[in-house]
Formats: C-alpha cells, sequence, structure tokens
C-alpha cells in the first residue's frame, strides 16, 4: 500500500511538471536613437554662373569692367543661367582677416584696409544684374561679427545676395583645412546675415563634406573647390558625391585651377563643357564658378 501511495505521488510530480509553463524572458526596451532631422533646404535660387575674386588671384586686376563681362560671359554659356560671382572681401591674416575696405572694430583681430576696394564694382554689378556673395576667410574671428562689419558696409547693394564663408580658413592653423562647422554655428549666422536682409543666405566652401554642419541646411549652400583631379570624368564623380552628401540642398563648383590646366586645358571651351558636364549630373547644381587663378586667360580681357 505504501508503495503504491509513493508511485502515485511521483506520478502526480511529473504531470506537474509536464504542465508547467516556462518562466518568460524579461528583456529591456531598447532606448529610441535621437537622429536629428535636417532643417529644410531652401528653394532654390535658379542656376548662376561666373567667377571668383580676390585680391591675390590674378596677375593682376583688368577693373569692374571686366569682372562684370565675365560674370556676363559666363553666364551666357548655359541656359538661363544669371551672373554671379564670389567676390573676396576679407583674406585670411592669422587671427582674423584683412578687410578691403575702410573701418574700424572693437575685435583688433579684424584689419581694415585703407582704400574701399569693392564699392566701385558692387555699384556696377548693381546696374548689369551681377549677382554677388561676399566671401570671407575668417580665421578665429567670430563670423557673425565679419558679417555684421561686411553687410553694415555693403548691404545697401541690390547685387549681394549673401555671404561665403571659406571654411578652409576657419579657426585654421596657418594651413587650408580649417575646423568643421557645427549645426548651431551654421544657424547663428544664417541668422546673422538675415537680420540684415531676409533673403540672404550663406555659403560654406571646403572640399571635405565632413567639414560642413551635420544636418542643418536651411538658408545655406555648399560649394565644393576641390582640385588636382586626374581629368573632366574624376572631377565630375566628386562633385556629383558632393551633391548627393547635401541635396536636395543647393550646391556650387569652384573649378578651373592651374593643377588641372592639364586636361581642360585640352578643351575647346573649358568653362562652358565643364560646366555642362555637372548640370548634366548633378540637378541640385545653383553656382558655376571659373577661379580667378587663370581667369585671365581663360576669358581675355578686351583690347
Amino acid at each position: 500500500m505504501l508503495k503504491c501511495l509513493i508511485l502515485f505521488s511521483l506520478l502526480l510530480i511529473l504531470l506537474a511538471a509536464c504542465g508547467a509553463q516556462p518562466r518568460p524572458t524579461l528583456t529591456a526596451t531598447p532606448e529610441p536613437i535621437n537622429t536629428p532631422a535636417p532643417t529644410p533646404a531652401p528653394s532654390p535660387m535658379g542656376v548662376g554662373a561666373g567667377f571668383r575674386f580676390s585680391t591675390y588671384g590674378p596677375g593682376y586686376d583688368p577693373g569692374p569692367e571686366y569682372w562684370a563681362s565675365v560674370g556676363e560671359r559666363m553666364a551666357a554659356k548655359f541656359s538661363a543661367a544669371k551672373p554671379r560671382a564670389i567676390w573676396i572681401v576679407g583674406n585670411y591674416a592669422g587671427a582674423g582677416p584683412l578687410l578691403t575696405f575702410p573701418g574700424s572694430h572693437q575685435n583688433l583681430n579684424i584689419h581694415f584696409s585703407l582704400k574701399d576696394k569693392n564699392e566701385e564694382a558692387l555699384t556696377l554689378f548693381d546696374q548689369r544684374g551681377v549677382q554677388v556673395w561676399l566671401q570671407v576667410e575668417p580665421g578665429d574671428v567670430p563670423v557673425e561679427e565679419l558679417i555684421d562689419v561686411i553687410l553694415d558696409r555693403y548691404q545697401h547693394h541690390a547685387s549681394v545676395i549673401g555671404i561665403g564663408v571659406d571654411v578652409e580658413w576657419f579657426h585654421s592653423d596657418g594651413t587650408p583645412e580649417g575646423r568643421a562647422v557645427t549645426d548651431a554655428e551654421a544657424a547663428s549666422w544664417v541668422h546673422a546675415a538675415r537680420a540684415h536682409q531676409p533673403h540672404y543666405r550663406v555659403f560654406l566652401k571646403h572640399w571635405e563634406a565632413e567639414k560642413m554642419p551635420p544636418t542643418y541646411r536651411d538658408g545655406l549652400v555648399f560649394i565644393d573647390d576641390s582640385q588636382q583631379f586626374e581629368n573632366l570624368d574624376q572631377m565630375v564623380d566628386e562633385f556629383a558625391a558632393w551633391a548627393r552628401t547635401f541635396a536636395p540642398a543647393p550646391v556650387g563648383f569652384q573649378y578651373g585651377y592651374p593643377d588641372d590646366k592639364k586636361w581642360w586645358g585640352e578643351l575647346a571651351d573649358p568653362a562652358g563643357e565643364i560646366g555642362r558636364a555637372l548640370l548634366g549630373r548633378v540637378p541640385n547644381t545653383e553656382g558655376l564658378y571659373w577661379v580667378d587663378f587663370t581667369v585671365l586667360e581663360t576669358f581675355p580681357p578686351a583690347d
């Protein structure tokens, strides 16, 4: 009888074990990854084509009439393009730029010239319909201060469409590398420009996409000035990759460097052929600029 009771008890234990439900495994719910969404890209202005001007680029300065004609001749190479220029008004000079006009500022790293080297050209551009970006190579000076100084002097010109920042010389160590721009910095610069005119934009220029703000896009144009290509195809491939990185935001390209002349010098119309190749591959192109290091030979002055 006792054996029967023991066997019966063991049978009940086995049956209970077979019907037991497994304990649920507790897993932690992963934290959501907060990836900031890019700000909206600005609506396009249409394609502009022209040149970059600096006081150090061309062998000599033929004067405002020449520069206006280069803008017009370059724009005429592309359907419906507007004459447009990158006009450098602040050259890198260490901790701060040397501005190409007279003035004064409490920030002693902002240096001024004795003579205004821009007013005559900008006045002519107003009359001829040449749109102008005013570019600065900022050094360590807060870019907002430079925007205010430059636009306080030149915002009365209808030709001015915004400010350009050459990131190669932004907190530079003396080499054209620069420090990457943050989203907060880019937004602050756009705000500073729009405080002068609400339609103003800011372009950022470099050849490395990593130096651009990661997500901020509103009011910005991204210009690539890379050089030392083996041929036209390599240039177009690299510039197209740049454009895809920032699409649908507008982009621009600065080309015609001496180091690339070994191949563009063989083209019948280098400024036009390069530009048309880019427009064919890069739908968000908004600016095509021939650099002033070789502008005098590509667009010879009239006799």
